[in-house]
């Protein structure tokens, strides 16, 4: 992705100011030359380049919406954008990217200073002051209290978050590597800071969902897991017969098309489809079934015939010559445009390690793990545990710019959520209960879907066992 100075510098050059939308618009599109291609539209009179002055954009009250297309738009997560790691050095530019952006963010709130400035200087030894900083770990202290270490790229110090203090409901759900800012004092000695208030980049209070101006509905599934023992086809069949007169002109699909093969150990015992190429031919004609107006978005997940450290590619052209022209391909995650309404696709698998971190979460509340990634602004927060991520040098798993629906997958188990004006979506899945969720009682919710009014955003459930 291109460097942000890089971009502001090319305008000054011009002596252009230049919005931070239209920044952030071009380090999306990764194309050097698209800022020469604004420049040279853009009135004789400009004095700051906005969203208005690049070729085949409009602004809206609330942000940036495409009209070259006017049905679907990859806005993030095209294919042959995620990359790979170059070596140990991506890792710190991937952190600090991650600091900086959602810092940013918290900045815009709140103001802050250095940790480095707050251990060094005197003066904040009597002050209220607030810091931000990455999480590093979360202890509990002997009498229950919460103990953070918070690091910024100066330094790093504990923040104490103590049971009899409103804060510390929040302090009991931080996990590591979230960004925060902590409001307090520092103590006498300069060890210990005392937190008082904490921000979370999340999304504004007064944010407004766009809505499509024209009629539009999509369909929202995941978890298809064609090949396996226990993928319900005559549901699906009769999803097919109900899709064809829904209305629908889209369908998205979050991930884990087909079950795979070696994903876990004895898998091949619970499969009636043992070839991974068939799996997705089978895939392919199934989905080729379905009314050719429709657009079907299609997004890989950790069973899918693709790396499993996220962002995820696309799944690979040999796997699927029997898709349909209206299948387009994007990557995990990625965000799309529907006649202007942005949807986040990503399949989830972070849900795993945000129920270990979080007290009290649960698989049954996938619409819950929603809304703690909008808080925090990233769909996989906690780096080095179940989710492998694949760390370039910009994290692709935050959440910028806000979509109007988090679409997700993975727990098998529908749940909706609705948090600042963002609609969260789990369609649960096509395969019913394993030998594995069994033991581990999970009870999915399968052969469901959900339709969304992309002029009122109103989800609908429909099931089809």
């Amino acid at each position: 992705m291109l460097d942000a100075r890089q971009i502001t510098l090319r305008f000054l050059e011009t002596k252009l100011q230049v919005h931070p939308d239209v920044v952030r618009y071009i380090q999306e599109q990764d194309d050097l030359d698209l800022i020469d291609r604004i420049i040279e539209k853009v009135p004789g009179d400009t004095i700051v380049v906005s969203t208005k002055h690049i070729p085949g954009m409009n602004a809206t009250r609330d942000g940036m919406r495409f009209l070259t297309d006017p049905s679907v738009e990859v806005i993030s997560g095209s294919p042959g954008t995620s990359g790979c790691v170059n070596g140990t050095a991506d890792y710190l530019y991937y952190f600090r990217d991650r600091f900086n952006r959602l810092g940013a963010m918290i900045r815009n709130r709140c103001g802050a200073i250095p940790i480095e400035a707050l251990i060094r200087s005197p003066r904040y030894r009597q002050e209220e002051c607030t810091v931000i900083g990455m999480v590093t770990e979360v202890k509990a202290t002997k009498n229950d209290h919460r103990i953070a270490e918070l690091e910024d790229i100066s330094a790093n110090i504990s923040v104490l978050f103590r049971k009899d203090r409103p804060i510390f409901e929040d302090a009991k759900r931080l996990i590591p590597d979230e960004v925060i800012g902590v409001k307090g004092k520092l103590s006498s000695d300069g060890r210990l800071f005392f937190a008082d208030q904490m921000y979370r980049p999340d999304i504004r209070v007064d944010n407004t969902p766009f809505k499509s101006e024209t009629p539009g509905k999509a369909v929202f599934i995941s978890d298809v897991h064609v090949g396996s023992n226990t993928f319900l086809e005559e549901c699906w069949n009769r999803f097919a017969d109900w899709l064809a007169d829904s209305g629908a002109s889209y369908l998205l699909i979050a991930g884990d098309l087909v079950d795979g093969i070696g994903i876990f150990p004895g898998q091949e015992q619970e499969l009636t489809i043992k070839n991974i190429y068939e799996q997705y031919d089978v895939f392919g004609e199934m989905i080729s079934k379905l009314p050719h107006r429709i657009k079907i978005i299609v997004s890989p997940g950790n069973h899918d015939v693709v790396r499993g450290a996220e962002p995820q590619p696309v799944i690979p052209e040999a796997f699927t010559k029997k898709f349909p022209e209206n299948c387009m391909l994007v990557e995990n995650p990625a965000l799309v445009n529907l006649q202007g309404v942005r949807v986040l696709m990503y399949h989830g698998r972070s849900i795993d390690d945000m129920i270990g971190l979080i007290p009290g979460a649960s698989y049954d509340q996938s619409g819950l793990m929603m809304q703690e990634m909008l808080q925090r602004r990233h769909l996989a927060p906690a780096y080095g545990r179940r989710t492998p991520i694949a760390a370039g040098r910009t994290d692709r798993l935050i959440i910028d710019p806000i979509p109007e629906i988090l679409h997700t997958g993975h727990v098998h188990i529908r749940g909706l959520a609705q948090y600042r004006g963002v609609l969260g979506i789990n369609a649960g899945t096509w395969q019913s209960q394993t030998a594995f969720q069994k033991q581990m009682n999970v009870n999915p919710t399968p052969a469901q879907a959900v339709m969304v009014d992309l002029q009122t955003l109103v989800p609908e459930t429909f099931t089809f066992l």
